[in-house]
């Protein structure tokens, strides 16, 4: 399956345990309720972790968004972040994890009395389940083929991006708008018409030699798209920040998107517009910088 999600399949994932309310149970048994706020309504919060060399990759951040993201839905998760963590390595002892896998987190407002948009209705507890997977990108992953959609991004006021929800309607939309024309991911506008985002990861793109990305405010909160910014203004390449028209991006020299599976990946073409490289020098650069950061960041936080 082409896309920044592209993976090799894994026969041991038939027999993972998964977390649910607190308890480890193996995946193909786990069972949420059809009353749950997350099923009925899209309403939680989420997480995607990589595991890298023994350590979950700044789970930190992850945290604080999860967290932050709970806290403006008014959902209470009822753990602290050192138990919550604590319930994600048992989950990766369960598994024998240690490198190469993927686990989602999913905190919904939990079971309601009835399926209704009210959260007064909610009759508890949140629901907590993490799934975890051995997932790999696919040796064979070739550059993206990304394409733009009429789909936008809205603003703040209407459906804040930096909330990661369940809900995600609006950017599956875009992709299957993109499919239909040939193209593994959707490049999204914001509402004024600027290039904001990919459908599922952060996009970035770069014009003699200078790394260009969207303003903050109409795009995911992307941990790892913050750590490539960082290692931009750390001194791996120049970067700008801002307002750019489609005709901008169309005229890139290389094109890249970042994402906790996708990490740095490769565009080769946009619009159907085939890049000058792909991977441009730019691109393998930063590429080779993130996966210094991992690295450093494993060796001083992979679980004893």
């Amino acid at each position: 399956m082409p896309g920044s999600q592209d993976f090799t399949p894994d026969t041991r994932n038939n027999a993972v345990m998964v977390l649910l309310n607190g308890q480890l149970v193996p995946a193909h048994d786990a069972q949420v309720s059809l009353f749950d706020a997350g099923f009925g309504l899209g309403d939680g919060v989420w997480e995607g972790l990589r595991l890298h060399k023994g350590a979950l990759l700044f789970l930190e951040a992850h945290l604080d968004r999860l967290y932050h993201g709970a806290a403006a839905l008014r959902i209470e998760i009822g753990l602290t972040r050192e138990a919550l963590t604590a319930c994600l390595h048992d989950l990766l002892r369960a598994n024998g994890m240690e490198d190469g896998a993927h686990l989602r987190l999913m905190v919904t407002r939990g079971r309601k009395s009835t399926i209704n948009q009210d959260p007064r209705f909610a009759l508890g507890a949140p629901t907590i389940a993490v799934t975890a997977e051995f997932k790999q990108r696919s040796a064979e992953a070739r550059p993206l083929a990304l394409a733009i959609s009429a789909i936008r991004t809205s603003p703040p006021e209407i459906f804040d991006m930096h909330l990661n929800t369940h809900s995600r309607v609006n950017y599956i939309r875009a992709l299957l708008d993109v499919i239909d024309a040939g193209a593994d991911e959707a490049i999204m506008l914001d509402h004024r018409g600027f290039v904001a985002s990919c459908n599922a990861t952060n996009l970035f793109w770069v014009k003699d030699g200078t790394v260009f990305t969207s303003r903050d405010d109409f795009c995911f909160k992307g941990i790892t798209r913050g750590n490539v910014m960082a290692l931009c203004r750390d001194g791996v390449a120049p970067l700008r920040q801002g307002d750019w028209p489609p005709d901008h991006l169309l005229a890139a020299d290389e094109v890249f998107v970042t994402g906790t599976m996708a990490g740095v990946t490769a565009a080769g073409s946009v619009n159907g517009r085939s890049l000058p490289s792909a991977p441009g020098p730019v691109t393998i650069a930063i590429a080779q910088a993130y996966e210094r950061l991992k690295d450093s960041y494993a060796k001083e936080h992979a679980a004893p």
